[in-house]
């Protein structure tokens, strides 16, 4: 299916496109020929091939869970601008009670 200058105008002009007369030329061949290998798959039989959104097996790649120390909750905590009872403070964003988190 060849696609006319006019074909290009329209499909920008639904999508808002503002394209230049040389951009116009260009994607006439460019969309022209995507056409092209779109009908050459359309030819194709595919009544056998089932249907799939994957090509490639899936498989997880999962290690083992094992339990390992973690930070100490000083360490942790070192750096944090604002800390209350040995955890980070922060402000309320939906309310909640007024607590002061400013240190």
């Amino acid at each position: 299916m060849r696609l006319t200058e006019a074909d290009v105008r329209h499909v920008a002009d639904l999508a808002r496109l503002g394209l230049t007369g040389d951009e116009r030329s260009r994607l006439v061949d460019e969309l022209s020929s995507i056409l092209g290998h779109i009908a050459a798959l359309e030819a194709l039989d595919t009544a056998a091939i089932p249907p799939t959104a994957q090509v490639g097996e899936l498989s997880n790649v999962m290690r083992d869970d094992s339990v390992q120390p973690s930070l100490p909750r000083e360490a942790v905590l070192a750096n944090a601008p604002c800390q209350m009872e040995g955890f980070f403070a922060v402000q309320a964003i939906l309310g909640g009670t007024e607590r002061d988190a400013s240190g």
